[in-house]
C-alpha cells in the first residue's frame, strides 16, 4: 500500500477495557492485532507495581479474550529481553503477559478441533530500539550537548540494540511466519557496552571524554549505580534452544508454557488482591 490508500483510524481507549476491544475489533474489521501496549518505564514501573501489572497483563488478558471470541486470524505480542528471568516488575509483567499469550495458543479446550477456527498466538522477543519513546541513546546525545556530564548507572552494562525500521521490519515478517505458540527472538547483532557507546558519541560530537587520564577534556561520564531491577546485561532465551527461520534475523523458540486451566484461577486471584491494592 501507498501512503495514500492507507487509512489510519486514531482511537482512544483502554485494553484493559475488553467491551471497547470487542466493539474496535469488530467495527474496523482486524484481522491481526499487534500487541504492544504497556508500562515499560523500568524505575516508574517498580515503584507503581500494582497498577503497572494491572495495565501490562490484563491488557493482554482481554486481547487475547477479544481476539478469540471474534476469531481474529493472528495475534503478535511485542515482548521484551526483560521477560527473561526478570529481576524488575516490568520484566516480570511482560513474561506473565508472554505465559497468557503461550496459554492461549496451547489451550486444548479453545483450539478444540470442533469449534471454530483458531486464532494464531504468538510473540515476538526484542532488546532496545534506536530512538524509540525511552531511549537512553538521545538522552546522552542531548547530555553531550549540553556539556555533560553523561549519566551512566553502571560502567560494565550492556544492552542490544536496532533501529525502529529494522524492528517493524522483523515484527512484522515474525508474524507472517507465525503458526502458533512461538516466540520469535529478533537477531540483534553482538551487545553493546554502553560505556564504550557513549565514549563513541562523544568522540563524534568533536568532544573529548573528560576522565583521569584526560583531566582537561570536554565532558566527563557520571556512574550514578544500577536502579532497582536493573540488569548489567539482557539475554533473549528462557529455556529453549533457537532454531533457524527462513530469515536470517529471525529464530523461532518453543518454550515451556503453563495450562490455561491453571494459570485462569491465578490470574483471577492476581486480578482480586490487585483490586484490593
Amino acid at each position: 500500500l501507498s501512503n495514500e490508500e492507507l487509512k489510519l483510524v486514531p482511537t482512544l481507549g483502554n485494553c484493559c477495557d475488553l467491551d471497547f476491544l470487542i466493539n474496535l475489533f469488530s467495527e474496523e474489521k482486524i484481522d491481526i492485532v499487534f500487541h504492544a501496549a504497556a508500562y515499560k518505564h523500568v524505575p516508574l514501573v517498580e515503584i507503581n507495581s500494582l497498577n503497572s501489572i494491572e495495565n501490562n497483563v490484563f491488557s493482554t488478558l482481554n486481547i487475547c479474550k477479544a481476539s478469540r471470541k471474534l476469531n481474529l486470524k493472528k495475534v503478535l505480542m511485542i515482548s521484551s529481553d526483560k521477560a527473561v528471568r526478570p529481576t524488575n516488575i516490568m520484566g516480570a509483567t511482560k513474561r506473565l503477559s508472554e505465559i497468557i499469550v503461550q496459554a492461549y495458543a496451547n489451550d486444548v479446550e479453545i483450539n478444540s478441533p470442533s469449534k471454530n477456527p483458531k486464532t494464531c498466538f504468538s510473540m515476538v522477543r526484542f532488546g532496545n530500539v534506536l530512538s524509540s519513546s525511552g531511549s537512553a541513546v538521545p538522552l546522552f546525545i542531548k547530555q553531550i550537548s549540553s556539556g555533560g556530564p553523561v549519566t551512566l548507572t553502571h560502567p560494565k552494562i550492556t544492552r542490544y540494540f536496532m533501529t525502529i525500521r529494522e524492528a517493524a521490519q522483523l515484527v512484522i515478517q515474525s508474524s507472517a511466519m507465525a503458526k502458533g505458540g512461538e516466540v520469535f527472538l529478533l537477531d540483534m547483532g553482538k551487545s553493546i557496552c554502553i560505556k564504550d557507546l557513549v565514549i563513541k558519541l562523544i568522540k563524534l560530537s568533536g568532544l573529548q571524554l573528560k576522565d583521569n587520564l584526560n583531566p582537561n577534556g570536554d565532558i566527563e561520564i557520571k556512574i550514578t549505580g544500577l536502579r532497582p531491577g536493573e540488569k548489567l546485561y539482557e539475554e533473549l532465551l528462557i529455556d529453549a534452544k533457537a532454531k533457524k527461520t527462513e530469515h536470517p534475523l529471525i529464530f523461532r523458540a518453543n518454550e515451556k508454557y503453563i495450562e490455561m486451566k491453571i494459570l485462569y484461577p491465578e490470574l483471577e486471584n492476581l486480578k482480586k488482591m490487585i483490586s484490593q491494592r
